[in-house]
């Protein structure tokens, strides 16, 4: 097993976040990642008042061709070592079958079957909750009928907030690079098949990337003819300065590591609140919060005359270094 561990601060609690397995082309790249992903859950953990602070791991391979029930034992063991300064859960490659593996060598584990489970439902149940706030915030509207959504990646989550958003009457467009995916949400949701290379092209209210991140850069960005830009993935902007270019054209971005915490509030609530264990219902109540934290990033933006990323990044590092603050 070759994995790299990233604990990046613990503030406010141990780092929480997920383990990636993914077949990099070089460790230093590996190292890259995980660090920029570690950073990103201690903002997202503050930005979702969780008691924790932000890890993440990575285990260089081919989750389908080299993960084994050993592998995953030993990623165990590498947590038990540090004696709970950080708590891992499911990620890209991995899943809930691979933490119940790591539960049988380490407590320092999360999103377990018999407690919060799957992620992907409450993550999306938060992007869902974040367009309705950026909606409210730039259209002014409080419905979605009629909403037009690119929605860009049909993944779990990519999939249920499709389900969501045709519940309530928005017109979406879909891209993904399966096709019988596509061909799936043509005939569920009435969609619009989109080429995954013309997403950023189609006309819409709303652009909502649910796939692998930095999809915001110098080539895509001025494509863009939507109003919004909400979705699931993580690092959604290359660059943060593409965050200020987003502002500039006047679409409102929802940052990603506010709007993609639904499955890490859902995690955290498997520590128990109020001396109870998991109760699905308090913590996707707490999911739904995602709306007004969004609202509080969006309206400090336009005080402050700043960017949503950069506001984001102040109200937690308000949050995660109230000494800094003072």
């Amino acid at each position: 097993m070759k994995a790299i561990i990233a604990v990046h601060d613990t503030a406010r609690g141990p780092a929480l976040g997920g383990c990636r397995m993914w077949n990099y082309a070089s460790e230093d790249l590996a190292v890259r990642d995980v660090l920029r992903l570690s950073r990103g859950m201690t903002y997202k953990n503050a930005l979702a008042d969780l008691p924790f602070g932000g890890g993440k791991s990575v285990i260089i391979g081919d989750s389908r061709a080299d993960k084994t029930p050993d592998l995953m034992a030993a990623m165990g063991r590498a947590v038990e070592r540090l004696a709970g300064r950080y708590i891992i859960a499911e990620d890209v490659g991995t899943s809930v079958e691979d933490m119940a593996t790591i539960r049988g060598v380490t407590r320092h584990v999360a999103g377990l079957r018999d407690g919060s489970g799957d992620p992907s439902p409450a993550t999306a149940r938060g992007v869902f909750m974040g367009i309705r706030a950026a909606v409210d915030h730039r259209l002014r509207r409080n419905s979605l009928d009629g909403l037009r959504v690119n929605v860009q990646g049909l993944g779990h989550v990519g999939w249920d907030l499709c389900r969501q958003l045709a519940e309530e009457g928005a017109r979406l467009a879909v891209s993904d690079i399966r096709r019988d995916t596509v061909e799936r949400a043509v005939e569920t949701f009435g969609a619009t098949p989109v080429d995954a290379e013309q997403i950023f092209d189609v006309e819409a209210d709303v652009f909502a990337p649910c796939a692998l991140g930095a999809v915001i850069d110098d080539g895509t960005l001025p494509r863009l003819k939507v109003a919004v830009v909400a979705g699931s993935a993580n690092n959604q902007l290359a660059e943060s300065r593409h965050g200020t270019e987003l502002a500039r054209r006047g679409i409102l971005y929802a940052p990603d590591f506010v709007i993609n915490a639904g499955g890490v509030i859902n995690i955290s609530h498997e520590f128990g609140r109020n001396g109870r264990g998991y109760d699905r219902a308090a913590a996707f109540a707490h999911v739904d919060r995602i709306h007004d934290t969004l609202l509080e990033i969006f309206q400090r933006s336009d005080a402050e005359g700043i960017p949503t990323n950069l506001a984001a990044d102040r109200i937690a590092e308000e949050r995660f270094r109230p000494s800094r603050v003072a």
